[in-house]
């Protein structure tokens, strides 16, 4: 059997658009994310942060300087937030935070209570190794990761944040 030139180029042609058509016909269904945000989109929840919090670039001039055997390592920054690590000898022993309550005002609630300032702030004990200070709508906190940073160091690290520039933003 003789087959013409344009039966063989018919042919694989034909199958490729067969493919084409087949593969692409089929939607695919909505991934389990997908459901996720449209049902918390529908039921009005509240986005995670606030249009109007803070850049977390707004606080990097309040974070302390490396200095007395520390470095300060910018570690994230966010919309309301930023954090950094606050390493000795090249071991993690703290991580410091600022940030900005309007997203989360429970944050803000626990101050209300608080018999103990630093630096004329009010401050609490945030599980048994974080202490944090309410600097306005602002909160700072520093956690220690390494037994050795203790208490005291870390109310000491809380005086080293510009907390008074901190007050005047915003």
């Amino acid at each position: 059997m003789i087959f013409s030139p344009w039966r063989r180029i018919l042919a694989p042609m034909l199958v490729s658009v067969l493919l084409l058509v087949s593969s692409c016909g089929a939607p695919e269904p909505p991934s389990r994310f997908d459901q996720a945000q449209k049902e918390s989109t529908q039921r009005g929840a509240t986005p995670a942060v606030v249009k109007d919090a803070e850049q977390g670039s707004s606080f990097n001039k309040f974070f302390p300087k490396s200095g007395g055997g520390y470095q300060s390592v910018p570690a994230q920054e966010k919309k309301g937030f930023a954090e950094y690590k606050l390493n000795q000898g090249g071991k993690n022993v703290a991580v410091l935070s600022i940030s900005d309550t309007v997203s989360t005002p429970t944050a803000a609630q626990k101050y209300q209570q608080s018999t103990q300032k630093i630096s004329g702030y009010p401050a609490v004990q945030i599980g048994k190794n974080g202490t944090g200070v309410l600097v306005g709508r602002y909160q700072v906190k520093v956690q220690s990761r390494d037994p050795s940073f203790t208490e005291s160091d870390r109310e000491d690290w809380l005086t080293k944040f510009n907390l008074s520039g901190l007050a005047r933003l915003k």
